[in-house]
């Protein structure tokens, strides 16, 4: 299934983690051009002539407002608010939607959905045929327009067809992610290579570190609440829709000010990465935070995303024994509407 990868020269470290022997692979994508499997995320289908409506009540997106062009994040979150799954939604023809997320995410969140599935005649499938693969460096969107011969999208759009979808992520360097059938993925990957070096799916963590984005995973499922990842200022929920899943104490959260806790970014004094869920301990050694992400950036220290308490006194940081530096997010704490990105962008 995954030939087409050892194609390319690359292995397996697990079942979420490729790498390939291309030298100082971050560094690559910071002054050229990369291509990466992405492996540690997947696809589940949505489809049947309810779709929308079943999506509209469990989401946090405002579905009508994925129209094959915007892309909105979104999540899904239990009774009491918290997330089961954060995602991107595409819409792929009138009764088609397609979520990306962490492969790990994937069936619990179709077992979780197919409950309620039958009452809007929907379905939902995990698309093992489907490959997701990251661009990323100076040349992605010129790369990506000629080998796909499609017009690279806006940040959190799409571009395409029903076969193959163009996305474009924030990051520092521009990065596509192209989903495929399996079946075109060595002969496309190939001639990508030609003019790309091909890299591990860690480049493509990091940046989504350096982005501030986290991707839910087992570690957290059912723990965090959405604004823990700071998804309401990525315009991952709608406070203008109606009811959904878990809507009524995400929005009490919101409008009474009662977030705690944040997603921040940081650099550690060291290259042991942590484990996911590791503690960030104050100069008392006492907890004020978790790991959610981890990876080596081009220099070879550890970047961190991290739930961190909102507390303004919260002094030094350090995690496993590493000095933690705080960092800058590329974006500020606020509530950015899907609906104004939308129609910013129409």
């Amino acid at each position: 299934m995954n030939d087409w990868i050892t194609a390319l020269g690359g292995r397996y470290l697990s079942d979420e983690r490729v790498t390939f022997d291309t030298p100082e692979p971050a560094r690559q994508a910071m002054e050229h051009t990369v291509i990466t499997p992405l492996v540690h995320l997947g696809v589940l289908d949505v489809s049947g002539p309810g779709a929308d409506k079943f999506l509209q009540g469990q989401a946090s997106a405002q579905v009508d407002l994925a129209n094959g062009s915007f892309a909105p994040l979104t999540c899904f979150c239990s009774a009491k608010g918290r997330m089961l799954a954060n995602a991107q939604l595409l819409r792929i023809d009138a009764e088609r939607y397609r979520l990306i997320l962490h492969r790990d995410l994937l069936a619990p969140l179709r077992d979780h959905l197919k409950k309620f599935a039958p009452f809007y005649k929907s379905e939902l499938a995990i698309r093992d045929d489907l490959v997701l693969l990251g661009l990323i460096g100076k040349e992605a969107q010129a790369l990506a327009k000629v080998r796909f011969d499609v017009a690279p999208p806006a940040v959190w759009h799409q571009s395409g067809d029903e076969k193959v979808q163009l996305l474009a992520h924030p990051g520092p360097q521009h990065r596509l992610l192209a989903c495929l059938p399996l079946e075109q993925a060595e002969a496309i990957a190939t001639r990508l290579n030609e003019q790309s070096a091909a890299v591990g799916n860690a480049v493509w963590c990091l940046q989504d570190i350096q982005a501030g984005l986290a991707w839910l995973t087992p570690a957290h499922r059912d723990a965090l609440l959405p604004q823990m990842i700071n998804w309401e200022a990525l315009g991952g929920v709608s406070f203008k829709k109606g009811c959904y899943t878990g809507q009524e104490v995400v929005a009490r959260a919101h409008f009474r000010g009662q977030v705690k806790k944040r997603l921040a970014r940081a650099q550690l004094e060291g290259s042991r990465l942590p484990e996911l869920g590791a503690s960030v301990v104050d100069a008392n050694g006492k907890a004020s935070g978790e790991v959610v992400a981890a990876e080596l950036d081009a220099y070879g220290q550890a970047e961190i995303l991290a739930v961190l308490t909102t507390r303004e006194d919260i002094g030094p940081l350090s995690v496993d024994g590493q000095a933690a530096k705080l960092l800058k997010l590329p974006y500020p704490i606020e509530r950015l509407d899907p609906e104004q990105l939308a129609q910013a962008s129409a």
